[in-house]
């Protein structure tokens, strides 16, 4: 079976939040069982922003994969690396940039949208306009099928499917093709081959997508056929050249955007996060002294609870029961805001405790968050190796 594969990476600032947790790790830790997932520390794309400043991109990478690992993502379902020790993603975002138009780049709607957030920083470097061309190569060096997105991601993802169906275009075309995909087809066998053209015919001809979907599926089971062959009809039933860059599909996640102490997005530039490590005693602090409804001055005021940031805490932390509880005693001043805050405090801490744990251990010996990101950097790099020959090749830099 020709592997799924799903790529996400986060650049490395060091202990990860509460946010950070319900937005992205839950969603890794079920994709990891679905998929075969790589999931990367983005050292290079911090560059891209903070060139000036990057700080200690080794240890506030290893601090980030302790909580990866604390919050269950497992060494032994996917693959944990890090994106500057494995060179291969440089190489082709090098040679991608060769054919990527400089527009397509400028039209990416990010460019503009950090350049009128960041404005204390120096955007004007190639690198921070060349950023979502390193993003395509990340993706792409693994073929990767599913990319983990938000909305506001999408246009990246659409962008990595334009390089890699401009290179495909370009590079794609190689000698005798046809003759090679043809000959690729009969190995299947006289009926799944007449099987194969009916289906290529029925989209070619009357643009069924249904009979392409069949024919793509027919090959991914298909055991007899090599890497380049697969890559051949894949290309062939689209009526085009070899496929060597897989376009990534972007995996749309229903990310839960989990507030603030202050009802903001939690966020470290905004100083309202709850960290995945931070001590028991810090967190109750933390809560108990969470802003409330401000129409609450005395304990005998009655509140609205959709003005209050702890309500949007109860929203994600509290069952039904618990939630018409905390609502009935804001309205009727029949509980404290003290009161309403107990059960997201032990909600939190009950989340927390098993993270803490699992986190001990690497943090007790150092050495084995180190040995798994060398073991998953070695195993990335073999799979980055494989599909850098092949673009090589196409282009016509394969000196051997």
């Amino acid at each position: 079976m020709y592997e799924t594969r799903v790529l996400s990476g986060m650049r490395p600032t060091g202990s990860l939040h509460l946010g950070h947790y319900h937005g992205v790790l839950k969603n890794w830790v079920k994709l990891q069982v679905e998929y075969t997932c790589l999931f990367f520390v983005a050292d290079w794309h911090a560059l891209t922003t903070d060139y000036e400043k990057p700080g200690d991109l080794n240890q506030s990478g290893l601090d980030m994969v302790i909580d990866w690992l604390a919050s269950g993502v497992d060494p032994s379902q996917a693959i944990l690396f890090v994106q500057s020790q494995v060179p291969e993603h440089a190489e082709l975002h090098l040679l991608l940039s060769m054919m990527t138009p400089i527009g397509w780049l400028e039209r990416v709607p990010t460019y503009k949208d950090q350049q009128e957030k960041l404005v204390d920083r120096d955007l004007s470097t190639y690198g921070f306009l060349g950023y979502p061309l390193l993003q395509a190569a990340d993706i792409l060096i693994y073929r990767s099928k599913f990319v983990p997105v938000g909305e506001d991601q999408v246009p990246h993802i659409e962008f990595a499917r334009e390089v890699a169906r401009r290179f495909n275009h370009l590079y794609g075309r190689e000698p005798g093709f046809e003759e090679k995909a043809k000959a690729a087809v009969k190995k299947m066998g006289t009926k799944k081959a007449r099987l194969l053209n009916e289906m290529r015919t029925k989209f070619l001809e009357h643009g069924e997508k249904e009979a392409l979907a069949r024919a793509q599926a027919m090959l991914d089971e298909q055991q007899n056929l090599s890497r380049g062959d697969r890559e051949r009809l894949y290309g062939w039933l689209e009526g085009g050249g070899k496929k060597i860059l897989v376009e990534p599909e972007a995996l749309l996640t229903e990310a839960a955007r989990l507030p603030g102490l202050d009802g903001q997005k939690m966020s470290k530039s905004y100083g309202n996060t709850i960290a995945l490590r931070e001590e028991p005693e810090a967190v109750a602090k933390k809560i108990k002294t969470m802003p409330t409804d401000p129409a609450r001055v005395k304990r005998t005021d009655k509140g609205t609870p959709e003005k209050c940031p702890v309500w949007s805490l109860h929203l994600v932390y509290s069952d039904e029961e618990k939630k018409k509880w905390a609502h009935k005693g804001c309205t009727t001043a029949g509980i404290g805001c003290l009161d309403c805050k107990q059960p997201i405090i032990e909600a939190i801490q009950a989340e927390l405790k098993p993270i803490r744990e699992r986190a001990q251990p690497y943090l007790d010996d150092p050495t084995l968050v180190k040995n798994i990101v060398a073991d998953g950097n070695e195993k990335a790099r073999k799979l980055a190796e494989e599909t850098m020959r092949e673009v090589r090749e196409a282009i016509g830099l394969a000196y051997t």
